[in-house]
């Protein structure tokens, strides 16, 4: 049976729940192993796990995904173009139409700016804005941000953006290239 690794980094938890209902959908057919980017350099070829495809998720916070991605990727860049692969970002801006896909998104532009991979598949996924759980200085960033944007600005709220059935119908596609490799 295939292996498929989902790789992630979150910023507050989005990123990991989107991850979570991927895997959902994908361990009824492959074994489906979940691990946090959160460690500099961190080495797949260390893990050892014989991975036939990577699923890499990451979070935008003010403007732009963490370090912690590049690193992981450049660390893990010939593994990722060995295997099938894809990528995708989760982010606010992709709450509007005109910004929810790859080819749209100003975030999966600098992505594939920045880095120095090219995914076989991508998507991008509207978040979350949980002012509750914001720090201080985060919270009333976040809310001129949005003031900005045009989007919710009352701090007592959250807001969740995500597109679940997007979410799914993502997790089916990659199933369904799998299944064909």
């Amino acid at each position: 049976m295939n292996k498929i690794l989902i790789a992630y980094a979150t910023t507050d938890g989005q990123t990991k729940k989107i991850c979570e209902k991927i895997k959902t959908i994908l361990e009824k057919t492959f074994i489906v192993d979940l691990l946090p980017i959160q460690r500099k350099n961190q080495d797949l070829k260390l893990l050892d796990k014989n991975f036939a495809s990577v699923i890499v998720g990451a979070s935008i916070r003010y403007g732009k995904h963490s370090d912690d991605l590049y690193d992981f990727i450049e660390n893990n860049l010939n593994f990722l173009e060995s295997v099938n692969n894809a990528f995708f970002s989760v982010n606010v801006v992709a709450r509007k139409q005109e910004k929810n896909t790859p080819e749209t998104n100003p975030y999966i532009k600098k992505f594939l700016t920045l880095s120095n991979w090219s995914p076989k598949k991508m998507a991008v996924f509207a978040g979350k804005v949980d002012y509750p759980k914001y720090r201080l200085i985060d919270k009333y960033m976040i809310r001129l941000i949005m003031w900005i944007t045009r989007g919710p600005t009352d701090v007592s709220k959250n807001f969740e953006f995500t597109d679940w059935n997007k979410v799914e119908e993502f997790a089916h596609e990659i199933k369904k290239l799998l299944i064909k490799n």
